[in-house]
């Protein structure tokens, strides 16, 4: 029987003949779905059959199909209980966006793109989960990019029950309703189980009275009925508020000795549990010695090639100079820079919207001149850290640049697991750390973020930038918007000198060292603003005789093999910077040297040794060995 039409909404009600029809392609799913996971012999039958209904029929109805899932004018749909994967897939390949066959042979296979827990390689998945309570702040950042590029389309959530004790969701919720995103509507699989036992048993919670108390529409429904589930659906958002539907389900439903068994929430049935339930189902239970035989050989259903979003269409406009003496800071130069671009393309035509977020932070991290200039893309969030990560990155992957700006330990340190989450799906998030190193030393110990650089290399696909002046900051604001991919800037805020050798045609490029002193006894490389200390170094060593080079800094994850070669040549190199000796650049710079072959002289690294004291930022960086006098007693010593 093939599957009804209900893509987004045709009629008010399923008619018995269309239910009909999708209950016959629920069974052939769970069928689909426990076929994978007794192949592969892993996975999560019981959630994927409980929220069967729920994924055949957001999928039905959500204007998301084989032909526009790659496309950014249309629905999300974001599975936050990822591990429920077999169920998505099994859905996924009834509505005709992935290959039944391929998905039960290569579940959980090296290889597949069929793999654990949802990944965007397969179309009609719009985030890679696993991580439980992010998905509902991806959501969010959905919306608000629809709203940005102004799609009036609809952005579902599913997710589990047992998650929702998470402190991320509440934060999610929260910003939903401060946004007003009306057409954001949440699906719970309300089956009371999770993986040890019963859910008020493990952590008690009244799930109905949260989102309530939030502000969301609650409505309850049988998930199970693909009538009621679709009403609930097509009528989500008409009271003025984000909509939530409590899905009462059953665990491992239409499974025999899965259902209502915790037990099944991660584990496969034995084979004669499989061949019972696919009978029981309507289904030949053949069907797995069929797919076992097929897992012999190479997968042959690649999925789609996820990559990052393309290069946005913005003015730039042009950078400004900042010239003499301690005229301004990084952070405000990234201020004054980004409500620049900001204004040059607020609702223009043709133009890529620009999207900010903020934790309250706006006088601290420079984002209030955006603010005045383009209210319509600023978005307030509160003290809610950890779902603007993730709201951010989704955003990007949804037509908009996003960027959020935020101080380094909340920013990274904090959130590493958000923004590791964004790495994965290859977003295109900016995130601006405004106080990062010993230049927030009042602060103290709590607030000096000094692993940021450690954290970034950790993982595979951020790149991150740590500007030397005001001048370069404002170029490398510029060239960061324009720039697909994850992208981090980090920032102090201590008045420093505007370098001439930033000014004027300088460009910046990611990647390239630049050389601001030229001497032949040695040299140091600097991250970031160090590099003028470093330079004022330079100039206590030339009274004692000594010709040192200097060379900024301000792209750490990737060192200048040419630069490093030619500095090698002096016979003495030394790292300098305000972060963790251990994991920073010159830890970096030594690896890179050796894997390139380059026969480096000797080699000192300075940096932070451990955790500041509070202080003026000067004498913490001076406790710390860092202050330009005993930078260059080091290197005497040395």
């Amino acid at each position: 029987m093939a599957l009804p039409n209900i893509h987004k909404f045709p009629g008010e009600k399923l008619s018995p003949e269309e239910i009909s029809a999708l209950e016959t392609s629920a069974k052939r799913a769970r069928i689909t779905a426990l076929t994978m996971i007794s192949a592969a012999k892993s996975g999560h039958p019981g959630g994927a059959f409980s929220s069967m209904e729920m994924f055949m029929t957001v999928y039905g109805v959500a204007d998301i199909t084989p032909e526009n899932c790659s496309d950014t004018k249309r629905d999300y749909v974001v599975v936050s209980h990822g591990h429920t994967s077999a169920g998505v897939y099994a859905a996924l390949c009834e509505w005709g966006f992935a290959d039944r066959d391929e998905a039960m042979a290569h579940f959980r296979q090296t290889g597949s793109v069929f793999q654990g827990h949802v990944e965007r390689e397969i179309p009609g998945v719009d985030l890679g989960t696993g991580n439980l309570g992010q998905g509902l702040s991806a959501g969010v950042g959905y919306a608000l990019a629809q709203r940005a590029t102004g799609h009036e389309g609809r952005v579902y959530v599913l997710m589990g029950d047992g998650g929702q004790t998470k402190g991320q969701l509440a934060e999610a919720r929260r910003m939903a309703v401060s946004q007003n995103l009306t057409g954001l509507v949440a699906l719970i699989d309300w089956n009371d189980i999770q993986l040890s036992g019963k859910r008020l048993d493990i952590m008690p919670c009244n799930i109905r009275g949260i989102w309530e108390a939030d502000g969301w529409e609650v409505v309850e429904v049988d998930g199970h009925s693909f009538g009621a589930i679709y009403e609930a659906l097509r009528n989500a958002g008409t009271h003025g508020k984000p909509t939530v539907l409590m899905c009462r389900t059953i665990m491992g439903k239409d499974g025999l000795i899965m259902e209502g068994i915790p037990d099944y929430h991660g584990k496969p049935v034995s084979n004669d549990d499989y061949a019972k339930i696919v009978a029981h189902l309507g289904g030949d239970p053949d069907t797995l010695a069929k797919a076992l035989e097929r897992r012999k050989n190479p997968p042959t259903f690649a999925g789609r090639k996820i990559d990052y979003p393309s290069a946005p269409s913005i003015d730039t406009g042009t950078p400004f100079d900042y010239e003499g003496e301690k005229v301004s800071d990084n952070r405000g130069a990234f201020g004054k820079a980004l409500a620049d671009v900001g204004a040059k393309n607020y609702k223009k035509d043709g133009r890529t919207p620009i999207l900010v977020f903020d934790c309250d932070l706006a006088p601290s991290v420079m984002t209030g001149k955006f603010r005045d200039a383009c209210p319509e893309c600023y978005v307030q969030s509160g003290i809610q850290e950890h779902s603007v990560a993730a709201a951010s990155g989704a955003a990007s992957l949804a037509g908009v640049v996003s960027l959020w700006a935020e101080f380094g330990v909340f920013g990274i340190d904090e959130v590493y697991n958000q923004q590791r989450l964004n790495d994965i799906n290859r977003a295109g998030n900016k995130t601006v750390l405004t106080h990062v190193g010993l230049d927030v030393g009042e602060d103290g110990k709590t607030h000096q973020c000094i692993d940021y650089v450690g954290l970034m290399r950790n993982m595979f696909g951020w790149k991150l930038v740590v500007p030397v002046d005001p001048n370069q900051t404002d170029r490398a604001t510029r060239w960061m918007l324009k720039t697909p991919g994850d992208i981090c800037m980090a920032v102090g805020r201590s008045k420093i000198d505007g370098l001439k050798y930033y000014t004027g045609s300088y460009e910046f490029k990611y990647g390239k060292a630049d050389k601001l002193r030229e001497g032949r006894d040695g040299a140091i490389f600097a991250l970031g603003y160090m590099a003028q200390i470093a330079l004022k170094s330079a100039e206590i060593l030339s009274g004692k005789g000594v010709e040192v080079s200097v060379y900024g800094v301000s792209c750490p994850l990737v060192p200048d093999m040419p630069a490093l070669t030619e500095a090698a040549k002096t016979g003495q190199i030394m790292t300098v910077e305000d972060h963790n000796v251990n994991t920073g650049m010159g830890a970096i710079m030594i690896l890179e040297a050796v894997r390139n072959g380059i026969a480096l002289p000797k080699i000192q690294t300075l940096g932070v040794s451990h955790y500041g004291e509070s202080g003026t930022s000067d004498s913490v960086r001076a406790e710390m060995g860092l202050s330009a006098e005993k930078i260059a007693d080091s290197f005497l010593k040395f």
